[in-house]
């Protein structure tokens, strides 16, 4: 083996490692590897927000998510976002903070709920440019809850309707669901047994407008492919005008 040939085959070994780190340590890279024009980022579990949580939940920290949503905006190699979304919901602020971010970056993005988008999930799936479900994969739609103590009452219930108005807002400006409608599927009493709220699964939840699509990894990947190539072409578009 020659010289040149080693210090390729060590130079792979190396990417190799890299990659494998970062799987170990944050449980993501880009789909497929350093050369990938795609990055796959993962909601999984409870989102963590100002409060932590016990070692044994399964959570996304939203601290870890900014930088990475960061980079991936100012990393010219990027040229698409895939939100991966498995999660049973958590803290609302950093549930919003997240979506937000997701609807304001610059490139192509598309989300695919797998498993679960339940609660403040519901935004982060709406957040992109085209959304897609898994056609066993569930959405609990429901009211803002309240853990712990509460001082003043009513001063408290104006904070949550406060909340819930940014939820629905958020909700129907980035998906094909009216406010009128929403709200009624969160304030639904015969759904849940014991709660008020709406589980949809798969197809229900792109018949109720709040997802595009019923598909898997093929389609998400294909359609944002796709979004990427309408993007280069109006870029270019400007460029020559």
């Amino acid at each position: 083996m020659s010289d040149e040939q080693h210090e390729q085959e060590q130079e792979q070994n190396n990417e190799s490692n890299a990659i494998l780190n970062q799987i170990q340590k944050l449980g993501q890279t880009n789909v497929a590897g350093a050369e990938s024009n795609i990055h796959c980022l993962t909601v999984i579990g409870q989102i963590e927000g100002h409060m932590a949580l016990p070692p044994k939940n399964k959570t996304t920290k939203y601290e870890h998510l900014i930088p990475q949503l960061i980079a991936i905006e100012q990393n010219e190699k990027i040229e698409g976002l895939l939100v991966m979304l498995n999660t049973v919901g958590g803290d609302v602020e950093a549930g919003l903070a997240i979506a937000e971010m997701i609807s304001t970056i610059s490139k192509p993005t598309v989300t695919l709920v797998i498993g679960g988008g339940h609660s403040i999930g519901v935004p982060i799936a709406v957040a992109s440019d085209y959304a897609f479900i898994a056609e066993s994969a569930t959405m609990l739609v429901h009211p803002v809850r309240m853990n712990g103590l509460v001082i003043g009452v009513p001063q408290s219930f104006d904070y949550i309707e406060k909340i819930q108005e940014r939820i629905t807002r958020f909700v129907t400006e980035h998906s094909n669901i009216s406010a009128e409608k929403f709200q009624e599927l969160m304030f639904n009493k015969t759904n849940l047994t014991t709660d008020i709220g709406t589980n949809l699964v798969g197809k229900q939840a792109v018949e109720y407008g709040i997802i595009n699509e019923v598909g898997g990894v093929a389609k998400a990947l294909m359609k944002l492919q796709e979004l990427i190539k309408e993007h280069k072409e109006q870029s270019d578009q400007q460029v020559v005008q």
